[in-house]
């Protein structure tokens, strides 16, 4: 099989701004374009440039779209990254404290160095030979790593923000997975998520009532707002968020998973 050649001839942020231009695309500002282009670089901004773009193949766009278009949808992004990265850290710390005093009250103190409470011995022995690495050469407190494993331990700390223990175990599947696109500064404001959570039967506390599509940001930001409810009940999380779309009004939210009137479910009062 014929590998394919990409033989795309790379353009400085001057050049780069000429092509656009070419294409139909319109600068407001020419100089700071330029000054973003290199600072930012042309394949970071590119993902925020799509949704101006009339022709794919041709790679002409719409009528009347502007770089500084795109340059908001990225400022938006990246704010939206922010919102979501500072409240998945009250999360994880929230999880580490539920799954460390679960086990060890029910497995005592030293439970992580017990094989059979984990699903994958290889991962397991893997962990412990990190976390030896890890005290070897470092004397900060060591954060053990965790696999959910099957049982009563797993269901009381689902049972501690309301859940099922399977929909928890995909919750935090997909927080890790947002929480990376995050750290990698990547896009994320309408991006079809990989990994998705699952969406629960019963809750303990409000949730959505809408089923809307849960590889798509909308959704990850209501998994948040859940799980603060337990962890913060007065986190301003909310408020933070609606200012944000107001902040960034032409932004399109359907493209983010937004279903109408979601200001209504009682999850956001």
């Amino acid at each position: 099989m014929a590998k394919t050649v990409f033989n795309a001839q790379s353009l400085t942020s001057g050049p780069q701004i000429q092509l656009l231009k070419s294409r139909g695309l319109s600068f407001i500002n020419e100089p700071k374009a330029q000054h973003l282009l290199d600072n930012i670089s042309y394949f970071r901004l590119k993902s925020y440039l799509l949704p101006l773009v009339q022709n794919k193949q041709a790679g002409t766009f719409k009528n009347g779209a502007t770089f500084e278009d795109a340059y908001t949808l990225y400022k938006f992004d990246s704010a939206l990254r922010k919102l979501i990265c500072a409240e998945m850290e009250k999360i994880e710390v929230s999880l580490r404290t539920q799954i460390s005093q679960e086990f060890s009250q029910t497995h005592g103190s030293y439970w992580f160095l017990n094989q059979s409470l984990f699903c994958n011995t290889n991962k397991h022995t893997n962990i412990l030979s990190s976390i030896d690495s890890e005290l070897r050469r470092s004397d900060d407190d060591q954060i053990l790593t965790f696999k959910n494993t099957c049982g009563r331990t797993k269901r009381n700390i689902a049972s501690y923000y309301g859940v099922a223990d399977t929909i928890l175990e995909s919750w935090i599947h997909t927080f890790v997975y947002v929480r990376n696109i995050c750290a990698h500064h990547s896009r994320l404001w309408n991006k079809t998520l990989r990994v998705t959570g699952a969406f629960p039967r019963k809750t303990a506390m409000p949730f959505i009532q809408t089923k809307v599509q849960n590889d798509k940001v909308y959704y990850i930001l209501c998994l948040v707002r859940y799980m603060l409810q337990t962890i913060n009940p007065n986190s301003s999380f909310t408020a933070r968020l609606k200012k944000l779309l107001n902040d960034y009004p032409t932004v399109d939210i359907k493209a983010m998973g937004f279903p109408a009137n979601w200001e209504n479910e009682s999850l956001w009062q």
